[in-house]
C-alpha cells in the first residue's frame, strides 16, 4: 500500500530559531492580541515574511455564523497579498494562545488554510516553509505548505 512522508525540523522552543525565523514567529506570537475569538476563546496569530522583509500579520476573526469567520492564516496571507502584490512570501509562522488545554505543543493549519497557502505556493512559483508554535514549548517547521496537503487542488486542474 502507498503512504506519504514528508521530512520536517523539530525544536526545543524558539530560541532555537535563527534570524529571521525567529523575528517571525515572536511576531506571530504578538499577533495573538490581537484575535477576534469571544466564542472559541482560541486565538490564533500569524505573521507573513515576504521577499523585501516586511512582516505582515493576521488574526483569526470569529463571527456568531461561524462560517463567515476567518482563519488568521488567510487573514495575514490576503493582507500581504493585498498590500504588496509583487512580492514573493519567504515563510510564515503561526502561533495561539488557548484558554484551556495544552499551551505547549503547535497547532497546525486547518484544510482550508493549508489550500490557500498551497495556492500561494504555486503563485510564488517557490516552497513556504511554515513555523508552528505555542506561546512557549516546541517549534515545528515544515519545509514546504504542500507537505499539509499532499494530493492538492490547483489551478492546472481546472484545466
Amino acid at each position: 500500500m502507498p503512504s506519504y512522508h514528508f521530512d520536517y525540523t523539530e525544536y526545543k522552543n524558539e530560541n532555537e530559531l535563527e534570524y529571521p525565523f525567529s523575528h517571525l514567529l515572536v511576531a506571530a506570537k504578538n499577533a495573538t492580541e490581537s484575535a477576534y475569538a469571544p466564542y472559541s476563546h482560541f486565538k490564533v496569530g500569524a505573521a507573513v515574511l515576504l521577499q523585501n522583509g516586511e512582516i505582515v500579520v493576521g488574526v483569526n476573526i470569529e463571527n456568531a455564523s461561524y462560517p463567515v469567520g476567518l482563519c488568521a492564516e488567510r487573514s495575514a496571507l490576503a493582507s500581504a497579498i493585498s498590500q504588496f502584490p509583487e512580492q514573493k512570501i519567504v515563510a510564515i509562522a503561526i502561533s495561539y494562545v488557548a484558554p484551556s488545554g495544552d499551551n505547549n505543543k503547535p497547532a497546525f493549519p486547518c484544510g482550508m488554510c493549508r489550500q490557500f497557502i498551497s495556492e500561494c505556493e504555486d503563485r510564488n512559483e517557490q516552497k513556504i516553509p511554515l513555523l508552528l508554535a505555542a506561546q512557549e514549548g516546541q517549534v515545528i517547521l515544515i519545509h514546504s505548505a504542500k507537505d499539509l496537503l499532499p494530493f492538492s487542488f490547483g489551478g492546472n486542474d481546472l484545466g
